[in-house]
């Protein structure tokens, strides 16, 4: 599992705050410059990039981010700049506010991310109630056989009882424990657990739990299907492309492109050059790290 951004060698965040600074003075902002140093630099490297700024400017980066750049194109790079906990609590927010909610966002990030993530992410949010941790990673078997039964249960009977014993089990276990209980329902039931879910449920509630088993079977499957979808069933959804390759960048982004190439035939690289423009694209493709050859 590995990411596409890494710490930059010989990282002098005085010398990238003072070429950001020039870049975002001009009379036409350098685009280029913004995008040569943001998404070649880790997202520590970026917050200390961020003080060094305010220090030299007395201004806040992000806002200047913010006020010089426009679009999708902004999107990244003030995406970029946020941390990780920050960051996913900004996308759960937006996910929430006004009259729609963006049912979608709420379940990639709350299904996928770990426990000390969720945590992070909370503390960030001050949600100290809506958003629960799950277990820490420990695996019983005994008890995995127990919650398979549990589960087979509910898929069969799908009442509420029987639905909120399967929301406990799917939402509370750890991912080592959870493989085990899929593996249990397996030989308890000769069915998937995907295939069970969607015999049982429907709308968002089935797509959370579907989304859960994928995190466990396979995280970085479940963001490479999740961004061909985006990609190709949703016209280029670019809130969901930009939140993925931003979140996933320093973890598991390169694993990500792998099963997308494998899954789907063509490269990531490949799909949002096709789909995205100017410099919006340059940023996503800095970002996701592409090859001449993935081309």
């Amino acid at each position: 599992v590995q990411g596409t951004i890494f710490p930059a060698p010989n990282f002098n965040p005085v010398m990238d705050a003072q070429l950001l600074g020039g870049a975002l003075q001009g009379f036409e902002c350098n685009k280029d410059m913004l995008i040569d140093i943001l998404t070649k630099r880790s997202n520590a490297q970026r917050q200390m990039i961020a003080g060094a700024y305010q220090s030299m400017y007395g201004r806040d980066l992000i806002a200047d981010l913010k006020e010089q750049l426009s679009s999708h194109f902004k999107e990244v790079m003030v995406g970029l700049m946020y941390p990780p906990p920050s960051y996913d609590a900004h996308e759960l927010w937006h996910a929430m506010k006004g009259a729609g909610t963006d049912e979608n966002c709420l379940i990639e990030i709350l299904a996928s991310r770990t426990n000390a993530e969720i945590f992070q992410m909370r503390e960030a949010y001050c949600l100290r109630k809506e958003i629960k941790n799950t277990e820490e990673g420990y695996a019983d078997p005994a008890m995995a056989a127990q919650d398979a039964m549990v589960l087979w249960e509910a898929c069969q009977q799908k009442t509420g009882e029987h639905k909120t014993m399967l929301q406990m089990i799917l939402c509370n276990k750890s991912y080592p424990q959870l493989w085990l209980v899929f593996q249990e329902f397996q030989n308890i039931s000769g069915q998937d657990m995907v295939d069970a879910i969607n015999d049982c449920y429907e709308g968002y509630f089935q797509e959370l739990l579907v989304a859960i088993v994928r995190c466990v079977q396979d995280k970085a499957s479940y963001f490479a299907y999740k961004l061909y979808r985006a990609i190709h069933d949703f016209g280029f959804h670019n809130k969901t492309v930009i939140r993925i390759l931003i979140a996933r960048s320093e973890i598991d982004l390169m694993t990500i492109r792998k099963r997308y190439k494998e899954r789907f035939g063509k490269s990531l690289f490949h799909d949002i050059k096709n789909f995205a423009s100017g410099h919006y694209e340059k940023a996503l493709l800095a970002i996701c790290a592409g090859d001449v050859e993935d081309y």
